[in-house]
């Protein structure tokens, strides 16, 4: 989810920056057009700047769950494959008790036998 909320930030900046570029260009353009909304573009170009500051806070707090979680799932998928590992060792052992059992009834003298001269 955070990895998903990331995206979209990075997103809506991408689309900012677009929007400060066009606003930009028009601030600097030479057309008489534009000279006349010189002072309505400087506001939006301050506006715009404002925000992209908190997209950009947005997207350092994103960036830090993004990292938190892996983080977090790496943990996780260790603790489970040490599980499974320890799982692994205990069949493996009991295979083994289970074999020295086998072994350990077969040799033993049939009762009737013991004592016996």
């Amino acid at each position: 989810m955070a990895e998903a909320e990331l995206a979209e930030t990075t997103r809506q900046r991408r689309e900012l920056s677009e929007t400060i570029d066009v606003v930009v260009d028009a601030m600097g353009s030479a057309k008489p057009l534009h000279a006349m909304f010189s002072g309505h573009y400087a506001s939006q170009l301050g506006r715009l700047a404002q925000k992209d500051q908190m997209l950009t806070g947005i997207q350092q707090v994103h960036e830090a769950r993004v990292m938190k979680e892996r983080a977090k799932g790496d943990r996780l998928e260790e603790n489970m494959k040490e599980a499974r590992t320890a799982e692994d060792r205990e069949e493996a052992d009991n295979a083994i008790y289970d074999l020295i059992d086998q072994h350990t009834m077969s040799a033993s003298p049939a009762s009737g036998k013991v004592g016996h001269s």
